[in-house]
């Protein structure tokens, strides 16, 4: 992570992108929230190449925040409290390895900050099966096409949005209330 007072970089995949979007984009101190694509070899992926889960690619999110506001591990924690750590390859009806739970570090902190955590919540036994998110160094991120940029926002009434972004939304804000953008 950069120094404090310097914008940090999270790249985040657990399910849908429009759904962690949707949520992080409310957190105080998150500067930015890119949908995009990470983790497959292929160049330039777009939307039906990942979709079709032949690509190796993630739907991920990209976050910069600033630090002195939100530490990563905040960020983290937000992470698993809005998606399902226990499913392989799968968020609820999302089914596919483009909607796998993993963190892509961006240095050696990151690294260790993820770990300890996975093993804490793994410890609480806060869900009923084991931990699935993968912990992996951040590869080339791809930005997704621009009609999936702040696609809630743009669409609250599409019948997804309502359905699944929408709950996950309100759940951040319920859980992480006094973190929240004023």
């Amino acid at each position: 992570m950069n120094t404090e007072n310097a914008t940090s970089v999270a790249t985040l995949g657990g399910g849908c992108f429009w759904c962690l979007e949707a949520a992080f984009v409310q957190l105080a101190g998150v500067e930015s929230v890119v949908s995009g694509y990470a983790g497959g070899p292929s160049q330039n992926p777009d939307y039906r190449s990942v979709c079709s889960g032949n690509s190796g690619h993630a739907e991920v999110v990209q976050v910069r925040f600033d630090p002195a506001t939100i530490d990563y591990r905040t960020l983290l924690t937000a992470f698993f409290a809005i998606h399902d750590p226990t499913t392989l390859d799968r968020q609820g009806n999302d089914v596919g390895s483009q909607y796998r739970s993993v963190i892509f570090t961006h240095d050696a902190a990151q690294e260790k900050i993820a770990r300890d955590l996975i093993a804490e919540l793994a410890a609480e036994k806060i869900w009923p099966a084991p931990i699935v998110t993968a912990v992996s160094p951040a590869p080339t991120f791809w930005p997704a096409e621009d009609y999936h940029q702040n696609y809630y926002a743009n669409n609250p009434l599409q019948g997804y949005c309502m359905a699944v972004v929408a709950p996950k939304a309100a759940k951040l804000r319920k859980v992480f209330a006094g973190r929240l953008k004023r």
